[in-house]
């Protein structure tokens, strides 16, 4: 039994994760910032990524919309 692997889902989930994490700081800053450990810490990494990373995270979402708009 093979396991279905869909490479472009799974890039679209982590980038929309990411996006998502960058723009929650803006509506509830402390959110994020009192969970840096565990689990939820995966969050606050998303974060950071996104602050620091904004102008590459920006790009691969422009790149994908229009991978999911006009290639499929």
């Amino acid at each position: 039994m093979s396991a279905i692997f869909n490479f472009q889902s799974r890039l679209t989930v982590i980038l929309l994760l990411i996006y998502s994490c960058a723009y929650i700081p803006s509506l509830a800053h402390s959110l994020l910032d009192r969970n840096k450990t565990g689990l939820l810490g995966i969050f606050w990494k998303c974060s950071r990524i996104g602050e620091q990373k904004s102008l590459y995270v920006a790009v691969c979402c422009i790149v994908m919309a229009f991978s999911f708009f006009f290639i499929q």
